[in-house]
């Protein structure tokens, strides 16, 4: 049997999306994970995977880019 990590809660709001400039798209910055996308959601969905990697699961709604 697989054991089941539990996963930390972090808020959407430590996930700071922005506009990449010189490319099209967008990126999501957060405990020192970057991750793009073609849209802010796609940009956080990415991150919310790349964090769960670490033991962590975003809670809330998308930020707004900046």
């Amino acid at each position: 049997m697989a054991k089941t990590k539990t996963l930390k809660k972090l808020k959407s709001s430590k996930v700071a999306i922005f506009k990449i400039k010189n490319r099209r798209g967008y990126a999501a910055l957060c405990m020192k994970n970057l991750t793009e996308g073609r849209t802010p959601v796609q940009a956080f969905y990415r991150m919310a995977k790349a964090v769960k990697r670490w033991g962590y699961r975003l809670e809330g709604r998308v930020p707004k880019a900046h």
